[in-house]
């Protein structure tokens, strides 16, 4: 009896077993399922956010075009000239004329700050940002005045100490999101001399606090400018600001200052420093190396003369550049002839100077050897293992940590220990999407990682309520993208249907797809989620444009022509803010949005990158021209 009913018990304990380890298996599946969706849903961020820095960085080659063959026909534009040469910034006045002029009235409720600055300014601003409150111009521009006096003191690369009773804590990009700094604080501490910080660049861009995140830093470092130290990023770039929201922000937020605001704070980019080495063997800069980065030449170049990586140095054409006069008024016009080297030189860094920067700001580890072209980014470079041991081991360093890149868990770390990867900015393309984290350092210890994530009722969700979320964001996303080259798609599709039954196999639409929008995604995987596929496995190629429109397109326009605005609608706005230096009104400025766009339009070749486009544009130079100075 005891034998049989043992038997029976072993064999419930079995099945009990097997169904928990069936259950197991099923749910580990269904876990992985889910993580892969993740994974490409942040490929599809990913790749879309580097082609749109792409698009950025290519505008560079367009304005070194410009501005070697701007060759005025009817009224000469000194305005728009000294706007894209000038890199001095001889109309911003002493603090007290400038910041003077702007009274704070009495029926302002928010923090009001004291020059010099303390630690309870710190708070105040911290406790007047957690209940919304927008910190006046007057004090914005006193803080930014000052920031700049202190920058100006402050070397290309900023070196400090740690010990093991005095750890220094390094935070990645930011990119305007208060909460994390707010969770950083709480979590680690307010800076001190006693709790020191470094943040590696990109305070700003993409999120909707990049003026308060901006603030709290600058007024943290002018506190204790000893024990905070700020890198500048590749989006402390005014031009960057302009594409990725900051710009728009401050002119939102200050409506009656914010032209003075862009102003100072354009210099203030121009001095921070490029990088912190710390215990003289960590070195700490955004992007990253090449095979010829050189810390000695980085260490004595004029990091002021670099404005923007959109504008590079310029050579001159001797027969078609316009002859440029200093004056007290800045850069002006006058007959045209030859512009002579002297007047520029001083100003501007030299071509690898300025590849230097670009590199420190824009550059990416990748585990393949060797220094080859940032195809993503358009800028800087992808540095391999043995290029990271090499300018390492030249410098007697022992570590690199560069941020410039968004990591699932905040952080990664990459050839042989060498290179850390940290990312600061949680939920970076959606909620739930990243976490963020921030690194402690003391001499002779081991990095030590800490992670967090803002959260909010959505992250309390279902992971699989969070990664469909994620999913519908980039696949909409990337359907924006689609419809943006729906004639250049059109055409490689039905290059492909010779039968035109309006169909064509998986592997030739991912190829079209690869090959059209440039984007490196597993297209075999997401055409369940972007297209129709009939019981034989083909594609209906029509569906890969159902469910996404352009808003408000113009009838009376060519559908090619609004695909174009649409996909250069960025650029275009960036070229804008250029010409429109004082940021008035497209009314009392009189630029003509057609024109120009007509003129894009004009040098439109299927399947050609923005890069392609200067190369073409010297044949309507004189259209475009017109439609600036319209």
């Amino acid at each position: 009896m005891g034998c049989s009913s043992s038997s029976t018990e072993n064999k419930k304990s079995e099945k009990v077993v097997k169904a928990a380890l069936v259950i197991q298996n099923w749910y580990r599946g269904y876990r992985a399922r889910l993580k892969a969706r993740q994974h490409y849903a942040l490929t599809i961020f990913q790749s879309i956010e580097y082609a749109d820095e792409q698009g950025q960085m290519q505008l560079s080659n367009f304005f070194t075009f410009m501005l070697e063959n701007f060759t005025p026909s009817r009224k000469e534009d000194p305005a728009l000239v000294s706007r894209l040469f000038e890199t001095t910034f001889q109309d911003i006045k002493d603090r007290r004329d400038y910041v003077g002029l702007i009274d704070v009235p009495d029926s302002y409720e928010g923090p009001r700050l004291e020059f010099p600055l303390t630690f309870t300014d710190i708070g105040q601003l911290l406790e007047a940002f957690k209940q919304q409150q927008i910190l006046h111009a007057h004090y914005v521009l006193g803080v930014l005045f000052e920031t700049r006096k202190l920058l100006k003191q402050m070397p290309n690369f900023t070196h400090v100490k740690t010990s093991p009773s005095k750890e220094i804590t390094v935070c990645g990009d930011l990119h305007g999101k208060l909460d994390d700094l707010f969770l950083i604080f709480y979590k680690n501490g307010l800076p001190s001399g006693n709790n020191p910080y470094v943040f590696n660049g990109d305070f700003v861009d993409r999120g909707s606090n990049s003026i308060e995140v901006l603030m709290v830093l600058l007024v943290s470092f002018l506190v204790y400018p000893n024990d905070l130290h700020l890198n500048r990023g590749n989006h402390e770039d005014f031009m960057m600001n302009m594409r990725y929201g900051f710009t728009r922000e401050i002119l939102s937020k200050y409506k009656l200052h914010g032209k003075k605001i862009l102003q100072i704070l354009e210099e203030v980019y121009t001095l921070l420093p490029i990088g912190t080495i710390i215990d003289n063997e960590i070195l700490v800069i955004h992007g990253g190396i090449s095979e010829s980065t050189d810390l000695n030449l980085l260490h004595r170049l004029e990091r002021s003369k670099m404005r923007s990586v959109l504008m590079p140095p310029v050579s001159i054409n001797k027969d078609n550049a316009t002859d440029l006069k200093k004056s007290k008024m800045g850069i002006t016009l006058t007959a045209p002839g030859r512009v002579r080297s002297s007047d520029l030189s001083s100003e501007q860094l030299s071509k690898h100077e300025w590849e230097q920067i670009v590199d420190i700001l824009w550059s990416d580890p990748r585990g393949r050897k060797g220094c080859y072209p940032n195809t993503s980014r358009g800028g800087g470079c992808y540095f391999g293992p043995d290029v990271t041991s090499k300018i390492l081991n030249k410098y007697q360093l022992k570590m690199l940590i560069r941020s410039h890149e968004c990591k699932h868990d905040g952080y990664e770390i990459c050839h042989d220990g060498k290179v850390i990867t940290i990312f600061s900015a949680s939920n970076y393309y959606e909620e739930g999407s990243n976490r963020g984290a921030y690194i402690r350092l003391g001499c002779g210890m081991n990095p030590r990682f800490f992670q967090y994530r803002v959260t909010s009722s959505t992250c309390m969700s279902p992971l699989h309520h969070r990664v469909h979320a994620m999913e519908n964001s980039a696949i909409r996303i990337l359907k924006e993208r689609i419809i943006s080259r729906k004639t250049d798609l059109m055409h490689a599709f039905q290059l492909r249907d010779h039968s035109r039954s309006g169909k064509i196999s998986i592997a030739q639409w991912a190829f079209s797809m690869e090959s059209i929008l440039g984007l490196n995604l597993p297209w075999r995987s997401l055409s369940l989620r972007l297209v129709n596929i009939d019981k034989s496995g083909n594609v209906d190629y029509m569906s890969s444009f159902q469910d996404v429109h352009i808003e408000k397109p113009v009838k009376e326009a060519q559908s090619t022509l609004i695909e174009t605005l649409y996909r250069y609608r960025s650029d275009l706005q960036i070229i804008f803010n250029v010409i429109d230096s004082d940021h008035s009104a497209p009314q009392e400025k009189k630029i003509s949005y057609s024109s120009t766009a007509e003129t894009f339009e004009h040098q439109k070749i299927n399947n050609q990158p923005m890069h392609d486009l200067h190369g073409r544009i010297s044949d309507h130079v004189e259209t475009f021209q017109n439609s600036l100075q319209r």
